[in-house]
């Protein structure tokens, strides 16, 4: 956290090597994630170009994110997503994108592992509500905590928890039934 606050002071001033820094490190984790919520590679690159220009543009009128940096983009993403959506309503091709550690490595060794990982994808895809998916996927895809994930969607930490909690059992309820 307190990377960021150094980080985005560094930003605010249009330190070129600050401004780099940011976006290699959150690049290819928002456009993962938009991709998740778009379907369309192409889409999800010119989200997260446009994340980046109002970070910029924020940043140069000296607004934008104080202290959670990572938060905040993903908050941006998300929006900007939702109101894309809004005109042409797709599903998320979450299964088009590889469940990475933030090193690079994948922890979904096994074909197990993978087809597992396959099941719970389609489950989400299928089952789930809109609100469910980002909920799921934020939470135990992308690693936010119910605060964060509150903040980015822009609901209450109680409603996260209900929107999780019903998300998880639709899940569960899905992978009983493909599993029997």
């Amino acid at each position: 956290m307190e990377a960021d606050i150094t980080l985005l002071d560094a930003a605010r001033i249009m330190n070129q090597d600050a401004l780099i820094k940011i976006f290699d490190l959150y690049s290819s984790p928002l456009y993962n994630y938009a991709l998740r919520l778009c379907n369309d590679p192409l889409e999800a690159d010119q989200v997260v170009g446009d994340v980046f220009a109002k970070l910029l543009e924020q940043l140069s009128a000296g607004n934008g994110p104080s202290t959670n940096l990572r938060s905040y983009l993903y908050e941006m993403t998300y929006h900007l997503i939702v109101d894309r959506s809004r005109y042409s309503r797709r599903e998320a091709p979450l299964e088009a994108v590889d469940f990475l550690r933030q090193d690079g490595s994948s922890p979904l060794m096994g074909l197990e592992d993978r087809m597992l990982f396959e099941a719970v994808i389609l489950a989400i895809k299928n089952h789930l509500t809109e609100d469910q998916r980002h909920v799921i996927i934020l939470r135990f895809l992308e690693g936010f905590s119910l605060r964060e994930t509150a903040e980015i969607i822009g609901k209450e930490v109680y409603n996260i928890k209900v929107i999780q909690n019903r998300g998880v059992a639709k899940l569960r309820k899905a992978l009983a039934y493909k599993v029997a």
